[in-house]
């Protein structure tokens, strides 16, 4: 069998860490740094009207179903062409999950099969976790997914991928998973209580279809029967399908190097692997399994740096939001920070590009013995927003900024 990256979809490397929020949110929040992620989420108008609505309804629930509330750990799947998401939940102490709801999609965009380039209105179908809740949604709350994880970036367009994906209100998409106002309400919730308990990566697995159901099935075949790539591709998915429907738990999904998914059902036979994607990582095993680079998502070739400009960047509401991004990025590392981790001074740079957006993040000083660290700080960055671009005789221009941040355990 070929040599396997990392699994965990690289559960290892998100931006779930829910400290992430989303650009719009940014110095709009309270604090995160000395507030649980429940009080902090509270902090923003509609998860605090979604608690006072819901919250009392789910403790109900989860009692009517002899379940403890809140659920320490949650798993979310999804079936495209039956229009379901399910979600299951349970304790620390529990093997395995216990379903507790099920939604139905609203509406569906593209067709079955992953997502490969953007702008092609697909669901992704794989095995992703979130990596963002989003309180100030366009789609009023939505709950963001890794999506290109580390398969889809070998097998998508090396350019242009897509991305923002999200699971999100208002029964509407153009490649995302909506459901209603009402449910994004309870599962940003379940999520948030979640992320609170301490599960850094919650999973969510796309899947094309239900595949025990003989309509769905039938369809899907008569999709993949003259595409043998995406036939191999759908079966991976289908003994990931099986292997949960069989015992309950997640099964161990490796990737390939040549961005295939590879399902291991022997749970703990791959080093790391034991509970990977279904628990957080211990910050022992962390430090020393994060993947040693992590592709970017904001690379560019840019032609031309300005040394001077008559104008320089912006970023929107000034140093204040600038300063307050840093410091979410900065408190949103600490759970990965070892033990015995002192004051650190990291310096990177960035360019703002012509256009306004960040890229080209790099690591200056700092973290030099931490590759891992630095690979997981530069995605973080990569979160930061868009700029009003520097300006040269009133035309917009790049221009490369130097940075530093304090990371403090």
């Amino acid at each position: 069998m070929q040599r396997c990256k990392f699994l965990l979809l690289l559960f290892f490397f998100s931006t779930v860490n829910g400290w992430a929020q989303p650009s719009n949110s940014l110095g709009a929040g309270p604090s995160a740094s000395y507030l649980s992620f429940v009080d902090y989420q509270r902090g923003f108008q509609r998860p605090q009207e979604a608690m006072q609505r819901k919250l009392d309804t789910l403790k109900k629930q989860f009692a009517a179903k002899k379940l403890r509330w809140p659920a320490a750990q949650l798993y979310i799947r999804s079936f495209k062409y039956d229009s379901q998401l399910e979600v299951w939940v349970k304790q620390e102490s529990e093997s395995n999950f216990t379903l507790f709801k099920t939604y139905p999609v609203c509406a569906l965009a593209g067709s079955l099969g992953p997502k490969r380039v953007q702008g092609d209105y697909q669901v992704p179908e794989g095995f992703y976790y979130i990596n963002e809740f989003n309180p100030y949604s366009n789609y009023y709350l939505s709950l963001g997914l890794n999506y290109p994880n580390a398969s889809d970036r070998v097998l998508s367009d090396s350019i242009k991928p897509g991305g923002d994906i999200y699971i999100h209100g208002s029964c509407v998409t153009v490649g995302c998973i909506p459901i209603t106002d009402q449910q994004i309400d309870e599962l940003y919730i379940l999520a948030t209580f979640a992320r609170d308990a301490g599960q850094d990566f919650i999973p969510v697995h796309i899947f094309p279809c239900r595949f025990d159901v003989p309509r769905s099935k039938a369809y899907l075949d008569e999709l993949v029967k003259d595409d043998p790539s995406l036939k191999r591709f759908s079966d991976k998915l289908s003994d990931a399908y099986f292997y949960f429907e069989k015992t309950r738990r997640l099964p161990v999904v490796l990737i390939t190097e040549d961005g295939q998914y590879h399902v291991n059902e022997a749970t703990g036979s791959a080093g790391l692997v034991r509970s990977a994607l279904s628990t957080s990582i211990p910050k022992e095993e962390l430090a020393t399994s994060l993947p040693r680079t992590l592709p970017s998502k904001r690379v560019r070739t840019i032609a031309k740096l300005s040394e001077v400009v008559d104008q320089w960047p912006q970023f929107p509401g000034g140093m204040t939001a600038f300063n307050n991004f840093i410091d979410q990025v900065s408190s949103s590392l600490r759970t990965y920070l070892p033990s015995d981790f002192t004051k650190t001074y990291v310096q990177f740079e960035f360019v703002v590009d012509r256009d306004g957006t960040p890229v080209n993040f790099k690591i200056l000083k700092g973290l030099t013995d931490k590759p891992n660290l630095q690979a997981l700080l530069i995605e973080r960055l990569e979160q930061m927003q868009v700029w009003t671009p520097a300006r040269l005789n009133a035309m917009p221009v790049a221009k490369k900024l130097t940075q530093t941040i304090t990371l403090l355990k």
